[in-house]
């Protein structure tokens, strides 16, 4: 029997719609129905392909007894962290107040005005871990809600409180040398044998890494390089990249970036691609250039829709177990390459009759001195074989801002490999938003099955200016450029906070939930206050126009004082204030004839501020050919005809 989920379109929302756990959706609805009926709200947050959403989903919420005793006590709605980033948010800071950490699936106790009064993770079914079985503590919970709800509700409002009064604080900005702090946080928690940072599980944070890569290129530090390039090349070495169908896992679950938690996100791999695209350019190993491309092949085969989107992510588990789909047995290999060649290739990727993980074989290339090995043809053969096994779940909405991130990545992969795929999928990708995620200047955070979602949030602004903005570079219509600037222009006057700084999530008038947080620490995908002082600082270079750089301003200070207790935790922030402090060079274009704009546009440094003018008396040809006026450091060099 089909709960109230059953017309949503969110694949996470779906995979609970048959459940015996009378779920509803985020909605009026709901919260009357709590009050009406005097009961507490339980809030269950997750996404389709997370790993521990899908235990507790298996082990309680289908479960009929425990079921009955939410659907007895409680109004239960599910909500997709993925298309509500303002709920998950919010609920994210009342689970870390509560527990000291947070993480999905997340579980939060509220009233019916949305103030809660406890909050967790993941509750297995029976008491271990030190945490309550589920039902033990939904019964624990409603005998409260009964005997004890002047308490609870005391609690819930002075937790709502406290964390507004956080949002609210006063900051002064750090004026100390902050970036050369975070540069030696980061080398302080660097695994100089492994690569990475700090302990299992390690996250690839491909924002720390592009930090990290400027820095060394401004600075002329190849000890800070060498930690970068150490880390890349271990990714692409362990399992956490997928030698036989390309692409990144999510994280590495030991500190030798052997075993991955095998879900794939678009994010990540977005991501990535912009970093070993970028470090490709300084480092010229085309080890880097190699696997963005292959990352992007895989994105381009297995998460692009007919129609040009790009799917969210692939699941982990396959049949119930958690890497199945990517893992092979030494008589597999054998079976699918025949025994000369599947031994060669075993020696190779690690692959033996014990197994390197859980007694199966993850491919790697940790303990091979070859960092590309010529198995083309076997690679592509286990690819096929590997097709033959259950598919993994897709979860095939389609995200703005995770969009946004690939085709910017797309943009700078098309700029360092100068293969025109790379850019005709980019514009493919922006079509598709403004066909099926813009109506005018208004944003739509997903779309799926020809249903879009209604709200929009400050990083499907931020990161869709970002994108455009790559277009531009990649393609210097001017085009592109003019709509980066009018999507600026509605993000401000849509979240900027004009008195203190900085931009809220959801509209600045927004009163749906209790409070309106400015997100500001970058972790697994960078904050919308992060990328949108990079907007800023690239905008003012690239128009000159002094509103900009007034709003960069501002920006900056406010993101200063933020971040200045955790560094490492805002190094987009940083990657943005290194722009801002030492911009790229300055490139005006001045052409001879319109033709000539695709021979230049193979020509660009990957970063640069480019703008393409009309001939002037300040700006002639020289020597009648199409012409380059370039500044870097307030210093401009003679016009050239070449770069």
């Amino acid at each position: 029997m089909s709960n109230h989920l059953k017309n949503e379109t969110s694949p996470y929302l779906l995979q609970h719609a048959e459940n015996p756990v009378d779920w509803y959706p985020w909605c009026s609805k709901a919260f009357e129905k709590a009050k009406k009926e005097d009961k507490p709200v339980f809030l269950s947050i997750g996404y389709s392909t997370c790993h521990w959403c899908h235990v507790m989903a298996h082990e309680s919420f289908e479960d009929k007894k425990t079921a009955d005793i939410l659907n007895k006590y409680y109004i239960s709605i599910k909500v997709d962290r993925e298309e509500r980033p303002d709920i998950d948010s919010v609920y994210m800071s009342v689970c870390q107040a509560f527990t000291g950490s947070g993480g999905w699936p997340m579980s939060i106790f509220m009233s019916w005005d949305k103030k809660p009064f406890f909050a967790g993770t993941y509750f297995p079914v029976r008491p271990q871990y030190g945490m309550p079985g589920f039902s033990e503590l939904l019964n624990a919970l409603a005998a409260q809600w009964n005997s004890r709800r002047k308490e609870l509700l005391r609690s819930a409002g002075q937790i709502a409180a406290h964390l507004r009064r956080q949002e609210d604080t006063h900051r002064s900005a750090d004026k100390g040398a902050f970036i050369e702090k975070a540069v030696q946080m980061f080398s302080d928690s660097f695994d100089g044998k492994y690569g990475g940072f700090g302990a299992a599980p390690k996250f690839p944070v491909p924002h720390n890494l592009l930090f990290l890569t400027l820095y060394a290129q401004q600075n002329d530090n190849p000890d800070v390089l060498k930690m970068v390039e150490k880390t890349l090349i271990q990714m692409r070495k362990g399992g956490i990249f997928d030698h036989i169908g390309g692409g990144f896992s999510r994280y590495s679950t030991d500190k030798y970036f052997l075993a991955p938690h095998f879900e794939k996100m678009l994010y990540d791999n977005a991501l990535l691609i912009i970093v070993y695209a970028s470090v490709y350019t300084t480092a010229e190993n085309p080890l880097y250039l190699d696997t963005a491309e292959r990352t992007a092949e895989y994105v381009l085969r297995e998460m692009t829709s007919p129609d040009g989107g790009f799917y969210s992510a692939q699941d982990a588990d396959s049949e119930g177990v958690e890497g199945k789909y990517y893992t092979f047995t030494l008589a597999e290999t054998i079976e699918a390459l025949g025994k000369e060649k599947g031994m060669q290739f075993s020696d190779v990727f690690d692959i033996t009759e014990n197994g390197n993980f859980e007694g199966v074989n993850i491919p790697n290339l940790l303990k091979s001195n070859d960092l590309n090995p010529d198995f083309d043809d076997e690679l592509q053969k286990l690819y096929s074989y590997r097709k033959s096994r259950r598919r993994l779940h897709l979860d095939d909405k389609v995200l703005i801002s995770w969009n946004s991130m690939m085709i910017a990545a797309l943009s700078v992969l098309y700029r360092t490999s100068r293969n025109e795929k790379y850019l005709r999928a980019a514009v493919d990708a922006q079509i598709f938003i403004e066909k099926h995620l813009s109506t005018g200047l208004q944003l739509h955070t997903s779309w799926r099955g020809g249903r879009q979602s209604e709200k929009s949030f400050l990083d499907d602004y931020a990161f869709y200016i970002a994108a455009l903005t790559e277009l531009y570079h990649s393609t210097l219509d001017r085009g592109y450029l003019e709509k980066a600037e009018r999507f600026c222009k509605e993000a401000v006057g849509r979240f900027a906070d004009i008195i203190n700084g900085g931009f809220y999530l959801s509209d600045s008038d927004s009163t749906e939930l209790f409070m309106n947080p400015k997100e500001i620490y970058d972790g697994a995908v960078p904050s919308g206050n992060s990328v949108m002082a990079y907007n800023l600082v690239r905008l003012y270079r690239l128009t000159g126009n002094e509103d900009y750089k007034k709003l960069a301003d501002k920006q900056m200070h406010y993101m200063s004082a933020q971040a200045q207790d955790y560094l490492t935790g805002h190094s987009m922030f940083l990657f943005a204030k290194l722009v801002y402090d030492n911009p790229p060079e300055q490139i005006k274009i001045v052409l001879k004839e319109a033709s000539d704009l695709e021979k230049v546009r193979r020509k660009l440094p990957l970063f640069a501020d480019v703008t393409v003018i009309p001939q002037s008396r300040e700006y002639p040809l020289v020597n009648d050919s199409t012409t380059f006026y370039v500044c870097r450091n307030h210093t401009c060099f003679a016009p050239s005809n070449t770069l």
